[in-house]
């Protein structure tokens, strides 16, 4: 039985993903910002609750902790929790730390809690962390990181997203001799999600196949050891922004990552 916790698991991929784990008997940690929703997958998956705001880089640490101090290990982290967007929208959101939202939300609260969860990840025999990205992805502006000009909630997006993707290859060759796998997924396109019906984009594929293929970097066994990889549902592929996995982009990513942490007490 393995120790799994989805984060974003009161709706969506995340709710589904929990009930589709939980007939197997593993023991669920389930996030969501809203407790109502989160009592509910709780009742129907056996799991336990850890409600908190990843808009909050205070709260999303406080997240870990609380994970901490009730559980020793941590076989499977799910970095599913996200904030998407509305087609054509350009009215920009901050996080409670100032930070543009999606940015927030969707990269910095998972490179966070990630980072904060290794010492259980560390505990379990090959604990596997999996980030759900998107195929939608955009490079990341270094001039203006808090997206201040020219701004689009899709952009936004898609750069939140295919940044979690580059932080996937870095994280990666860190952890390469400990046993941790980290691999990057866009599970479908436009599922059946309260979040696609919010984007105004019409739905294509369905939820059960982005559930399973997540599930299949949960817990297959044809992807074990498999790391730093980015997979478009079931199939390994490249990201669409080549540069995004050069050491030049991720050294800049990972150095301005630290210097927002740092700016947020985190």
């Amino acid at each position: 039985m393995a120790t799994i916790l989805i984060t974003g698991a009161s709706d969506g991929l995340g709710r589904a993903l929990a009930e589709d784990l939980a007939p197997d008997g593993h023991r669920l940690l389930l996030h969501g910002r809203d407790p109502g929703r989160l009592a509910e997958v709780a009742a129907a998956t056996g799991g336990e609750v850890f409600p908190a705001d990843l808009s909050s880089l205070a709260a999303t640490k406080r997240l870990a902790a609380d994970i901490r101090a009730r559980h020793r290990r941590l076989d499977v982290l799910v970095n599913n929790a996200g904030v998407g967007f509305q087609d054509g929208n350009t009215s920009r959101e901050v996080s409670a730390d100032g930070y543009e939202l999606r940015l927030a939300v969707n990269y910095l609260a998972p490179v966070l809690l990630t980072r904060e969860l290794l010492p259980l990840l560390r505990e379990a025999a090959h604990a596997r962390v999996v980030n759900v990205a998107s195929v939608g992805q955009q490079l990341f502006d270094f001039d203006d990181p808090q997206h201040e000009h020219h701004f689009t909630q899709a952009d936004a997006y898609c750069r939140s997203k295919l940044a979690l993707i580059s932080h996937t290859a870095d994280l990666a060759e860190q952890l390469a001799d400990s046993g941790i796998t980290v691999n990057a997924i866009h599970p479908a396109t436009f599922m059946a999600t309260t979040m696609t019906k919010t984007s105004g984009m019409p739905v294509q594929e369905s939820l059960d196949k982005g559930v399973a293929a997540t599930r299949r970097l949960v817990d297959a066994a044809d992807v074990a050891g498999v790391t730093g990889a980015y997979f478009h549902s079931h199939e390994r592929t490249d990201p669409s922004e080549p540069d995004a996995l050069s050491p030049a982009y991720r050294n800049r990513l990972a150095a301005l990552t630290r210097r927002l942490l740092t700016a947020a007490g985190v």
